[in-house]
């Protein structure tokens, strides 16, 4: 049995990690610098993120590998470090967490490449099979327990990547980002998303929804989801409130009250596993594991009500046949 499968057998709700990328903005990177180079040029940073992971009490914590696909540090002349760098980083969080002394998941994060798939763009699907399965195969001679598909938009990236950890022989988890009137960029329906993995050779660990525009509007995906689920556990993984630029800073609305009243909706709602993503330092984590070992599970909420303590949706669901809000540009996983 894989390890998250023996965690979920032991604990209800198990806690993820935070943000990586706002979290390392304070230890010094920059904007436009790749985060992934930081596990052989800072692995002292890095093991120092995930220890305060670990200290607020994660049971999950991911690998600084969201961008580390051979698409991605192409951008910096590094595509030829694919497998050294997703090892590193994965010894490191192997490191961190086996130094607590508890079961800790160390999950491997792979982001999107970037790139869009053909006839849209140029990525073919054997190519991005070919270079998910590069990071799958780093990370798991690092020591990661699973493979996290994470801030996923496509149908046939989420596949690609799931067919990449499936060929290093890796379990694997995935979460999409709702962020266009209540869908992907790409369109796909959070409801739509345990389709998805239909016909491959193995199914997920758990799937759900990361990063986003809000935790509210988060939240009425992991609704939809959880109606559909067939089964599967469900991931919440919510940005900390809503990002206001102040400056060339960005900054997270979220406090930890708010972070908390988050958790609980989320357990309501059904999620088993719960953590934060872009602002969620490991001040709200604490707030969060607070939460969960607190809690018990409500009344599942509806929109009105998750609305009503954590604040109005950014981009509520588009009616059938309306007219969504577009997003274009790159994501990070801040």
């Amino acid at each position: 049995m894989a390890k998250l499968q023996e965690l979920l057998a032991r604990k209800d709700v198990l806690m993820a990690d935070g943000a990586t990328g706002t979290n390392l903005f304070q230890m010094g990177l920059t904007a436009g610098d790749p985060p992934e180079l930081w596990n052989a040029d800072h692995p002292d940073r890095i093991r120092k993120l995930h220890d305060g992971f670990l200290g607020a009490g994660s049971d999950i914590i991911l690998t600084n590998t969201f961008g580390a696909n051979r698409f991605r540090m192409k951008l910096h002349d590094a595509q030829d470090r694919v497998f050294e760098l997703n090892k590193l980083a994965a010894e490191i969080a192997r490191e961190a967490a086996d130094a607590t002394g508890r079961e800790i998941v160390v999950a491997g994060s792979m982001g999107p490449t970037g790139e869009l798939f053909t006839p849209l763009g140029e990525l073919t699907m054997d190519a991005a099979i070919e270079a998910f399965t590069e990071q799958a195969k780093g990370l798991k001679a690092g020591g990661a327990d699973i493979c996290w598909i994470e801030t996923m938009s496509s149908v046939e990236e989420i596949r690609a990547a799931a067919e990449g950890a499936i060929n290093a022989g890796m379990p694997y988890t995935a979460t999409a980002s709702f962020d266009t009137a209540g869908r992907t960029m790409m369109g796909l329906k959070p409801e739509d998303l345990a389709k998805v993995f239909d016909g491959l050779s193995q199914a997920p660990e758990a799937f759900g929804a990361n990063c986003g525009v809000g935790a509210s509007d988060l939240l009425v995906s992991v609704l939809a989801m959880e109606a559909q689920k067939n089964g599967f556990t469900v991931i919440a993984k919510a940005n900390c409130g809503i990002p206001q630029v102040k400056g060339d800073h960005v900054h997270y609305s979220g406090t930890p009250e708010l972070m908390a009243s988050y958790t609980h909706l989320a357990m309501d709602a059904g999620a088993r596993i719960v953590g934060g993503c872009c602002g969620t330092t490991p001040e709200h984590l604490v707030a969060i594991r607070t939460a969960i070992d607190s809690h018990n599970r409500g009344e599942r909420p509806d929109r009105a009500h998750i609305e009503e303590l954590i604040g109005p949706l950014v981009a509520p669901p588009r009616e059938e046949g309306g007219e969504g809000r577009k997003r274009t540009g790159r994501r990070e996983r801040a």
